[in-house]
C-alpha cells in the first residue's frame, strides 16, 4: 500500500536485521534499561504462531521507518471453548518519525489487512491514549481477563479491538500471551552483543 509519502509492505528476509535494529532503537531504555523487544521479534519470526501475512514494514524514500507484527493466540473461554484471536507487537516507528501520525497509519493498515484475512479480534498490552484512536478499548469491557492477573489489579494496559463486529459477544474468558514473548535475559544479552553498543539507563517511568 502506498499512502502519500510512505509505502507499507510485507517484510522481506533481507530486511530482518535492519528491522531488529529499528526496534532496538525505538524501545531502548523506554520500559526498562536497554530493551528486549528486538530479540522478541527475532524469536517470534521462527514461531509457528507468527503470522507472516501480517508482518509489515513502513518505508519512506526507501528507508524502513516502522514495523508491526501479529501472533496467533487464544482466549480460554469460561465455557471450556478456545477462541482464536491475534495479539500484536512489537510495533514501532523510528524515533525521528514518532508523534507524526505514522504509527497510526501503519496500525490502521495492518488491522485492515487482518480483518481482510478473517481475524475476529486483536488483544494485546498497550496504552489506551494511543491505541484508542484506532478503536481499541479496555478488554475488561468485553469480559476478557488477562492471565494470572488478580481480580483487583489494574488491567488498563490490556486492550482489545473486534475486527468482526460482535465476534466476542457472549464470550468470557482468559487471554493467553503466546509463550514466545517470554524470553530469557541471558539470551537477550547474548543477542544484543551483535548490535552497536548503547548505554542502558534507569529512567523515570520505566516499568521493569
Amino acid at each position: 500500500m502506498t499512502c502519500h509519502d510512505v509505502v507499507i509492505r510485507l517484510e522481506e528476509a533481507g530486511d530482518r536485521r535492519y528491522v531488529e535494529n529499528l526496534v532496538r532503537e525505538s524501545f531502548w531504555n523506554i520500559y526498562r534499561p536497554g530493551c528486549y523487544e528486538h530479540y522478541v521479534l527475532h524469536v517470534l519470526r521462527e514461531n509457528p504462531a507468527f503470522v507472516r501475512e501480517l508482518d509489515f514494514v513502513m518505508e519512506m524514500d526507501g528507508e524502513i521507518i516502522g514495523q508491526d507484527v501479529f501472533v496467533k493466540t487464544i482466549i480460554q473461554g469460561d465455557d471450556g471453548n478456545h477462541i482464536d484471536v491475534l495479539t500484536m507487537g512489537p510495533i514501532c516507528i523510528a524515533p525521528a518519525y514518532k508523534r507524526q501520525g505514522y504509527g497510526k497509519r501503519l496500525l490502521d493498515y495492518a488491522l485492515g489487512e487482518a480483518r481482510r484475512l478473517g481475524v475476529g479480534a486483536v488483544l494485546f498490552e498497550g496504552n489506551i491514549d494511543f491505541y484508542g484512536k484506532s478503536g481499541f478499548e479496555y478488554a475488561r469491557n468485553k469480559n476478557i481477563r488477562y492471565h494470572n492477573l488478580p481480580e483487583d489489579a489494574d488491567s488498563s494496559f490490556f486492550l482489545c479491538k473486534e475486527l468482526i463486529p460482535g465476534f466476542l459477544d457472549g464470550v468470557t474468558g482468559v487471554y493467553q500471551t503466546p509463550a514466545a514473548y517470554y524470553v530469557d535475559e541471558a539470551d537477550v544479552e547474548a543477542f544484543d552483543k551483535a548490535f552497536p553498543y548503547k548505554e542502558k539507563l534507569r529512567l523515570p517511568g520505566q516499568i521493569f
